[in-house]
């Protein structure tokens, strides 16, 4: 019975995690999907849109690393209940707003609620999942935010011009969240290890982060994330943007967006269930050679309508099954004890560089350059992270081994 009971609270809590992390999905790319209508009438340009783009980024970059910090010290399930709630609220604010200034103060002020979000749903869905399959909660919870990012898509196709929309529905869903997390979520941490003592359970932050085998965990994760990140998000913020400058209409660039987050979300899954096995090495290794073949294709490929859809499902499942393998791997080089902090500052690195991204991409486009040449330098930077991931992969966590 006790072995049913666990199940089923692992069940809920994925469940719990996947619907965050939709939300989240939603609000992370609403800028992106956004954008094609905000820019033009704000008459904002492509400096300050890498500005309004990265905003939330930066917010997060602080989140991230607090968050996890917190959490150790008191509990998963209150940092992500009131980053959800942090969230919600000043997404909704932002459709309130309609100046620059407003714009990137809240997109910050949002960014510092989907950071604290993030390192609790990926320790919460490893922690409640058994052994064997750690690996696939995490990438499974982690499938909600590319479906996130779908749903932003179909919102703009269906709200038109009234940019607005997305930016109510990322903060209403989070607020209903907020009270089933409240009352249906075990706060996993409390639940293996009672109620935690600060004062017991204070560990320095460059031992979490460097003691033992984590001297060669850590950097590896940093620089996967960090380089990884910085493609990915240049495309979520960036490609409907590109896509129209090559030709492509706005109705048909939303499109290639959904299903580069649905391919995204189906082939992160798969990824994490694969990732438990022992060819994880082989499930890295395919999962950026899709990355880069995407990235090369969606340069290289003619205006076309059918190809466009195809090439994009193809980047989307390399670009995020890259990052649902990392979320995957982050929990098991830490272990229960400073779990928080360990993910929280690897997703606080990385979006280091989700925040280069955008801006890189404002100033190559500011300074004339094609959507082509933009997405063909992204080349080695994907191969740099490449390198990283693999090495990652193949470095047997035994910090977790005390969980």
């Amino acid at each position: 019975m006790a072995k049913v009971g666990r199940a089923t609270g692992s069940r809920i809590t994925v469940a719990i995690c996947f619907l965050a992390a939709i939300f989240e999905g939603v609000d992370l790319q609403a800028a992106g999907v956004a954008a094609p209508h905000l820019l033009p009438l704000l008459k904002l340009t492509p400096s300050q849109a890498g500005i309004f783009f990265s905003a939330s980024t930066v917010g997060l970059l602080i989140g991230a690393p607090v968050g996890g910090r917190l959490a150790d010290r008191f509990g998963r399930k209150g940092m992500l209940l009131a980053s959800i709630v942090v969230f919600g609220l000043f997404a909704l604010a932002t459709a309130l707003v309609g100046d620059f200034r407003g714009l990137v103060a809240m997109r910050f002020l949002t960014g510092l609620g989907l950071g604290g979000a993030m390192p609790n749903m990926i320790a919460l869905a490893s922690e409640s999942a058994p052994a064997r399959d750690k690996g696939f909660a995490v990438a499974l919870m982690y499938a909600g935010m590319p479906f996130g990012g779908a749903l932003a898509s179909l919102i703009s196709l269906t709200a038109g011009a009234d940019w607005k929309s997305i930016f109510y529905v990322g903060g209403v869903a989070p607020l209903l969240l907020a009270p089933v997390i409240l009352f249906a979520l075990t706060d996993s941490y409390r639940t293996r290890h009672g109620d935690p003592d600060p004062a017991a359970d204070e560990v320095g932050a460059l031992k979490a982060l460097f003691g033992q085998s984590r001297a060669r965990v850590t950097p590896l994760l940093w620089v996967a994330f960090g380089f990884t990140l910085l493609v990915l998000y240049l495309l979520l913020n960036w490609l409907p943007s590109l896509l129209i400058s090559r030709g492509f209409s706005k109705p048909t660039a939303a499109a290639v967006q959904i299903v580069f987050n649905l391919a995204g979300a189906a082939a992160g899954i798969l990824a994490g269930r694969l990732i438990d096995g022992r060819h994880r090495l082989i499930v890295v290794a395919l999962s950026f050679g899709a990355t880069l073949a995407g990235l090369w294709l969606l340069a290289a490929m003619p205006a076309n309508t059918a190809v466009a859809l195809a090439v994009g499902a193809l980047a989307g499942a390399g670009i995020l099954s890259n990052q649902a393998i990392l979320y995957a791997l982050s929990p098991q080089g830490y272990s229960a004890r400073i779990r928080g902090t360990g993910v929280g500052v690897a997703v606080a690195v990385g979006r280091v560089g989700s925040l280069i991204g955008p801006i890189v991409a404002g100033q190559l486009v500011g300074a004339g350059q094609s959507a082509s040449q933009v997405l063909t330098h992204m080349l080695p930077i994907i191969l740099v992270g490449a390198v990283a991931a693999l090495a990652l992969a193949a470095t047997s966590p035994r910090a977790a081994q005390s969980d």
